[in-house]
C-alpha cells in the first residue's frame, strides 16, 4: 500500500519535470506549429494545442492495460500520470486559463504567483524568449510579486 501511494506521488512530481521539459524543449522547439495556437488569442474553447494532451493519455492507457491485471506497478504510474492530468486540467486550464468561468480571484499567494509565472510565460508571443514552463512549481521571484498586490 505505502509503496503503491509512493509511485502515485513519485510519478506525480516526475510528471512536472516531464511536462516542463516536453513545454521547453518540444512544444516551444519542433512542435511550436502546435502549440503557438495556445500561445494566440481566439474566442473558442479548444485549440490545437490540446491534441498534445493524447500524448500523456496514451502512455497513462498503457499503463492501465498492462497494470490492471495485476495491480503492478504499471498501473499506480497511469493513477500518477492520470492526476497529474486532472491537476493540470484543473489548474492551466480552469484556473490560469478560465476556458470555463468556474474560479474567480484568489488570495492564495501560491495560485497568484502561479498566474503570474504563466502570464510571464505568454509575455513572448513567439516559440524563443519565453521563461516559466512548469506548471505547478513556481519560481521563487514569482512569489514575491504576488506577495505585493
Amino acid at each position: 500500500m505505502l509503496t503503491n501511494a509512493a509511485i502515485v506521488i513519485g510519478t506525480f512530481a516526475v510528471m512536472e519535470l516531464v511536462a516542463w521539459a516536453v513545454h521547453k524543449y518540444v512544444l516551444h522547439g519542433f512542435l511550436w506549429s502546435i502549440h503557438k495556437s495556445h500561445h494566440t488569442r481566439h474566442n473558442h474553447l479548444f485549440e490545437l494545442n490540446d491534441v498534445s494532451f493524447v500524448f500523456y493519455g496514451v502512455i497513462a492507457a498503457l499503463c492501465f492495460i498492462y497494470g490492471t491485471e495485476t495491480l503492478d506497478y504499471r498501473f499506480w504510474i497511469g493513477v500518477g500520470i492520470s492526476l497529474y492530468g486532472a491537476a493540470y486540467f484543473l489548474v492551466h486550464d480552469l484556473f490560469i486559463h478560465r476556458r470555463v468561468k468556474l474560479f474567480g480571484k484568489t488570495r492564495s499567494t501560491y495560485l497568484r504567483a502561479l498566474d503570474i509565472a504563466h502570464k510571464v510565460h505568454h509575455k513572448t508571443k513567439g516559440r524563443d524568449g519565453s521563461e516559466s514552463f512548469g506548471m505547478l512549481w513556481v519560481h521563487p521571484k514569482f512569489f514575491r510579486i504576488a506577495r505585493k498586490r
